[in-house]
């Protein structure tokens, strides 16, 4: 059974910074594609940063490039989401996604990814 689990979430001010995790099992992420998606309340879901299996391609909507990077520790089984000068239009659940699918578009948020985790929730509020 596969199961992703996020951490990290939490509040913070605007301009400070969070390091989301995600901790998986019944998978070896190794040939996954993996991802951060993020639901602010009112809006659609949007990818925020998706990284492909073997980690040559790397995505990041416009809103967040140079500000969010995405990383995996395959050893380690772990995806993460480093949020720096977080601004309050940041602010959602965030969605840690697996999929083992093929895929070889640049936009590698840009399809359904197959496993996904409860979410973690991130404010940005002074």
């Amino acid at each position: 059974q596969v199961q992703l689990v996020e951490s990290g979430g939490g509040l913070v001010q605007p301009g400070g910074s969070l390091r989301l995790s995600c901790a998986a099992s019944g998978v070896t992420l190794d040939y996954y594609h993996v991802g951060w998606l993020r639901q602010a309340p009112g809006k659609e879901r949007e990818g925020v940063s998706c990284l492909s299996s073997s980690a040559g391609t790397t995505y990041y909507a416009d809103s967040v490039n140079g500000r969010f990077t995405i990383s995996r520790d395959n050893a380690q089984n772990m995806v993460y989401l480093q949020m720096n000068n977080l601004k309050t239009e940041d602010p959602a659940v965030y969605y840690c996604a697996a999929d083992g699918g093929y895929y070889s578009g640049s936009n590698v948020c840009g399809f359904e990814y197959e496993y996904w985790g409860q979410g973690t929730q991130v404010t940005v509020s002074s």
